[in-house]
């Protein structure tokens, strides 16, 4: 098998060191890529460095045709990125035609954002001294993007960064997971076919040294990272003073209360909590139920979870695919094992065979249990009473972690308190924390990170403000 090119300053190339792509269900060989050494990363880094002299200069409507051409690209390659998130991710055939669609909007909507912007006039005079002045504000490219991706949603996840990052006119690096490479690499193949300028775009594989050591050089501006939190944490502690935004994980709650529709809700968190085999920062993890519910709505979630296939992942009415590796799988059974030997219960699910988890509800399990303190990224929740609605924000609260929360009830002042008391960088209120439309402001706080993605507000992450004051000359009598 030849091993893919990578692309380097807008060029194929090619190296003697290869990594094979696995498919998480078969075990097989799905593709080979040569990876980058640490020569390669520097002329990554160098020629991104030249070439923003030329993507700064361009202008609104270059490069929003040159998004939009490469929304119509994707398209036209639509069905080869399917099979592609399948068989290098084990991305469940409905879920990679879904990221397919989603990228293509994310796109077409950074080629909207990249005419959008704007600056303001502000005048002076609020003050005596700023009499006769008037200031002019707008924004700018920073420079290099380093966009780092995960294996989750390893095509719209880049197109989150790459999107953007064109809107602003600002060179990128695309360092894709190791485990998912191959839709990035294509991605890239069509950013160039767009028409971004060559020199630009670098698409990078490597190992994550050659990461650390690109985080680290002062010639990248801007850091976009999207992974576990441990990786990002340290990642932004040796960035150095670039700019950084990091979307990192969670064990996001959903909360119950009596008044809620209780048969959307349990459908919708069986959905949130097993898609992608829960393998979502926002996947539903721990689920809150008011007491008065709590049985009702636990044997409608079971049903819920009854109903989802599991197995292979090309297979048209599968819903719940294999865990990225057999090591993943392995460690999330760990953490139900532990639960199980500590007193909580499995209601539902419980069978692993070493690449799949089948969807599995447990109660009784305490907050200080992996499965609920750390993100067990599986299809797994926790489900647990309450009897006050301040009590179920307080347990959702009760995590080191703040990427979404989901809330259901029928109560506007619930509501309202859920969106003003949860610690979270959003709360969706009758859906799961899971929801995500790629327009919107997404990103977390606490360990889950900080910044915003949604092509307007990576947009302006990766600018800066820069004003210009002009003195006007007194007029003469």
């Amino acid at each position: 098998m030849n091993a893919r090119e990578f692309i380097l300053c807008g060029k194929r190339k090619r190296s003697d060191r290869h990594l094979d792509v696995i498919n998480p269900y078969t075990g097989d060989v799905f593709d080979r890529i040569c990876l980058c050494g640490e020569e390669e990363i520097e002329e990554a880094i160098a020629g991104s460095s030249e070439a923003f002299k030329e993507t700064s200069a361009l202008a609104g409507y270059e490069k929003m045709r040159i998004l939009e051409r490469l929304a119509e690209l994707i398209g036209e390659n639509r069905e080869k990125f399917v099979e592609i998130l399948i068989n290098e991710g084990g991305k469940v055939r409905s879920l990679a035609s879904a990221e397919v669609d989603r990228s293509i909007e994310t796109i077409k909507i950074s080629g909207e954002e990249a005419v959008r912007q704007t600056g303001e006039i502000i005048p002076l005079d609020r003050t005596e001294a700023g009499r006769g002045y008037t200031c002019f504000s707008r924004r700018f490219p920073v420079g290099t993007v380093l966009a780092i991706t995960p294996f989750n949603y390893p095509l719209n996840l880049a197109c989150h960064k790459i999107g953007p990052a064109i809107a602003a006119g600002n060179p990128f690096i695309l360092k894709p997971a190791s485990k998912t490479p191959v839709s990035g690499l294509l991605l890239g193949e069509l950013v160039l076919e767009a028409g971004y300028p060559a020199e630009a775009v670098s698409v990078v594989p490597c190992e994550f040294r050659l990461a650390e050591k690109m985080v680290r050089d002062e010639r990248i501006a801007f850091l976009s990272f999207t992974g576990s939190p441990g990786v990002g944490w340290h990642l932004k502690s040796i960035a150095g003073r670039k700019k950084v935004s990091l979307e990192l994980g969670g064990n996001a709650a959903a909360i119950v209360h009596s008044d809620a529709d209780l048969e959307h809700a349990a459908s919708r968190i069986a959905t949130g909590a097993c898609a992608n085999a829960g393998q979502v920062c926002i996947s539903v993890q721990r689920v809150f139920v008011q007491n008065a519910v709590f049985r009702e709505f636990l044997e409608r979630l079971s049903s819920a979870f009854e109903s989802l296939k599991n197995g292979d992942p090309d297979k048209s009415d599968t819903f719940v695919g294999p865990m990225i590796s057999e090591e993943a799988a392995g460690e999330a059974w760990r953490k139900v094992q532990a639960a199980i030997s500590g007193g909580a219960k499995i209601i539902s699910g419980g069978r692993y065979d070493g690449k799949t988890i089948s969807p599995t509800i447990i109660t009784d399990a305490t907050p200080e249990m992996e499965i609920n303190s750390t993100e067990i990224f599986a299809p797994v929740v926790t489900v647990t009473p309450y009897e006050k609605f301040s009590e179920a924000v307080d347990l959702a609260n009760n995590s080191v972690y703040g990427l979404q929360a989901g809330v259901f009830t029928s109560d506007i002042g619930n509501a309202f308190y859920a969106y003003e008391k949860i610690e979270a960088g959003g709360v969706i209120i009758n859906d799961i924390p899971t929801f995500r439309v790629d327009l919107m402001p997404y990103g977390g706080v606490k360990m889950s990170g900080f910044g915003r993605e949604g092509p307007a507000y990576a947009l302006a992450e990766m600018t800066e403000q820069k004003i210009m004051v002009i003195r006007q000359k007194p007029v003469a009598d």
